[in-house]
């Protein structure tokens, strides 16, 4: 609940879509080990807190392809249930709803997980982008990142994303269901 926005919220009854606040990270929680095989935090205490800032930017990159990644394996697992009851169990008018559940929930979570892989801020995949852009360059585009928000509800508010989108969603669902159905298909 705690990351619920109102206005976001409310969103989605108004215009279909919605948005939530964003999750704070606390970057003196990531660690890598050592040569020794110890763990460091990337944060080191002295006269200021100061970051390994190379090791600090894969890590928010790594932060931010988790929401993409969990909409895949959600994805993916959905397929398989909609495999499972494609090859496995009779066709009623019950399976039959449950296979085009399946179906949406695996076609919802790779449009979430295609628009957060979009390289433009807020999204996921800036934050990606972060750690082949040098500083400077990202942090001016982090400067426009709220006129680029609007720039993005204006898109999709007018439809300009939905094709592209579309079938690039077709085509990963379609890569996706492929490889998720062979096994049924071998047997």
């Amino acid at each position: 609940m705690a990351h619920i926005d109102p206005i976001g919220a409310l969103m989605i009854f108004l215009v279909g879509f919605g948005y939530a606040k964003p999750v704070p990270v606390n970057m003196r929680n990531f660690r890598r080990k050592r040569k020794d095989g110890a763990a460091d935090n990337v944060y080191y205490m002295g006269s200021d807190l100061t970051c390994d800032s190379k090791y600090a930017k894969k890590c928010m990159a790594l932060v931010a392809l988790a929401g993409p990644v969990s909409n895949l394996l959600m994805a993916i697992v959905s397929l398989l249930f909609m495999n499972v009851i494609k090859y496995l169990i009779p066709l009623t008018t019950i399976t039959a709803v449950l296979y085009y559940f399946f179906y949406y929930c695996a076609s919802v979570n790779v449009a979430l997980a295609l628009f957060n892989f979009v390289p433009i801020p807020p999204l996921d995949g800036s934050r990606i982008l972060n750690v082949a852009l040098p500083d400077k360059v990202y942090y001016s585009l982090m400067k426009y990142e709220r006129y680029i928000m609007l720039g993005i509800f204006i898109l999709i508010l007018t439809g300009a994303l939905n094709t592209p989108l579309a079938w690039l969603q077709n085509v990963v669902i379609g890569g996706l269901d492929a490889i998720v159905s062979l096994p049924f298909k071998l047997f």
